[in-house]
């Protein structure tokens, strides 16, 4: 309580009868510098220092410091200043002569202070965010970074997630399309970060320069876009939080699948579960929130838009047509031709005047070769020679059967074999390779090593009926003599065993 009054007393005797700091030290026989504090502050602090701190040393100083910790925001998160930092520079560089903690405290301070303070926001119907983020998984027996496409209804908290290898243009377009058909509908507007899958440039005036396919896809959909602040992830932040929610709650422990395909089956089942979730704050569930969504959504185009890369290419002698550092095989055929490459998120398409002539899986890889062997054996059967060397058919993998096939007409007829043989790997460009494989292992079992004798057998299987196989035609096939029972043949036999 005397506190309180003493500082009644110096602040009336200071302030209102306009004694001097140095005269009131005397008179209430305190010292300058409690007269000096007691003029801050107008009660003393019930719990220790509160509100502006007295620092007459960091006088002058202030400025540095702000100046430090404005160019930190430009920098590497883990090489900004700490305080202690801060302090040695002020004393090592400007002759500092004050403690650290009032250095500390003012800092503290200043980074409260610079902290960003949000505004809570409403959102109405028909609005969405959209956002990629990235988590680890097994594909296939392979442990694989993969990114996810998520987008967000605000107003009702609906989501939908889907993974894909790569966070490419392909993949951004084609989440677009998943989530629409998800939802049902097309929102009427759209937030994003400044993506450079959708923004191609930000010019001077803050006006953006959208993508090429992204500017596609709007127009095929008409939906309005919106972008946050540059480097402001919070400025959307639903689908932020929707980010986050989905790898901790959809993707641990790591997730574990046959293919891309399956997992994202898992995370559309996911989706639609969680819509039956009742929100901290909210009085109903997701899916009767969705409703008041699902009223103001546009309706979506008769047809899906095609989200792809198209470029234009051209086949080389080697019949690779090369898109984004990969090659790609086509037909032999046609090679040196101009072509159309569509690039889809898991697959390459290759067109050649209006009609596709190759599609290959695609890879992520770098200066990787993808072949088809069926492109090659045309101008194998030609160049036979080149049949153990050709590396399109490498990593072909063919039943025993089909090397014991080849083994036999090789030694049956040499070169003419061989190329016999390519014959019969050429039906695979007709029939299906499984097919294939077991009309050769029939083949085998009759003893008709002939390529019209697998070609018989495989039509004869793809039409459900035993293959009738007319060997007066076939010369040069083995003859299967057969006679009526005769039961001397059989003393014959018994004749010769004795003797032996």
């Amino acid at each position: 309580m005397k506190r309180v009054e003493l500082y009644v007393k110096v602040r009336r005797a200071v302030l209102a009868d306009g004694m001097s700091r140095r005269g009131a030290a005397r008179y209430f026989g305190i010292d300058r510098k409690t007269v000096d504090k007691i003029l801050v502050f107008p009660a003393p602090p019930e719990h220790g220092r509160s509100g502006r701190i007295y620092r007459r040393k960091l006088t002058g100083f202030t400025g540095i410091i702000d100046a430090i910790l404005s160019a930190d925001r430009q920098v590497h998160s883990k090489q900004r200043h700490t305080a202690q930092r801060i302090f040695e520079r002020l004393k090592d560089e400007h002759g500092f002569s004050g403690g650290s903690t009032i250095v500390r405290n003012y800092v503290a301070e200043a980074r409260l202070r610079s902290k960003e303070v949000f505004v809570p926001l409403s959102h109405k119907p028909g609005h969405a965010q959209a956002d990629f983020g990235e988590a680890d998984a097994i594909i296939a027996g392979k442990r694989v970074r993969f990114h996810y496409f998520c987008m967000d209804l605000p107003q009702s908290d609906a989501c939908f997630v889907k993974a894909y290898p790569a966070e490419v243009a392909e993949a951004f377009c084609d989440g677009h399309v998943a989530a629409f058909d998800f939802f049902g509908g097309v929102p009427l507007s759209i937030l994003y970060d400044n993506t450079r899958l959708a923004v191609a440039q930000i010019l001077g005036d803050g006006r953006r320069t959208r993508s090429s396919m992204f500017s596609g896809l709007q127009s095929h959909y008409l939906f309005e876009d919106r972008f946050g602040r540059p480097g402001k992830g919070n400025d959307k932040g639903k689908v932020e939080g929707l980010v986050g929610y989905a790898r901790r709650n959809f993707m641990v422990p790591v997730p574990v699948a046959d293919s891309f395909e399956t997992f994202n089956e898992r995370l559309i089942d996911k989706c639609r579960k969680r819509q039956q979730a009742v929100l901290r704050g909210k009085h109903a569930s997701i899916a009767e929130r969705f409703r008041s969504d699902a009223e103001m959504l546009m309706a979506r185009p008769a047809y899906a838009f095609d989200p792809c890369h198209m470029t234009a290419g051209r086949a080389s002698s080697l019949s690779l047509v090369r898109y984004k550092t990969n090659d790609y095989s086509v037909p032999t055929a046609f090679a040196h031709r101009e072509m159309v490459i569509k690039a889809y998120v898991d697959r390459v398409d290759i067109i050649y005047q209006g009609e596709r002539i190759a599609r290959h899986p695609r890879t992520y890889a770098r200066e990787d070769f993808v072949y088809d062997p069926l492109h090659y054996l045309a101008l194998i059967e030609q160049k036979a020679g080149a049949l153990d060397q050709a590396a399109p058919l490498d990593d072909w993998l063919l039943s025993p059967p089909v090397h014991r096939m080849r083994r036999l007409m090789e030694a049956r007829s040499g070169k003419d074999g061989r190329r016999e043989f390519i014959q019969v790997l050429r039906l695979c460009e007709t029939f299906d390779q499984t097919l294939v494989e077991a009309s050769v292992a029939h083949a085998l079992d009759i003893g008709a090593i002939s390529f019209d004798a697998v070609k018989m057998i495989a039509l004869a299987k793809l039409e459900h009926r035993p293959p009738r196989l007319d060997l007066s035609l076939y010369p040069y096939l083995p003859r299967a003599d057969v006679r009526a029972t005769n039961t001397s043949s059989y003393l014959d036999l018994l004749s010769l065993a004795g003797a032996a």
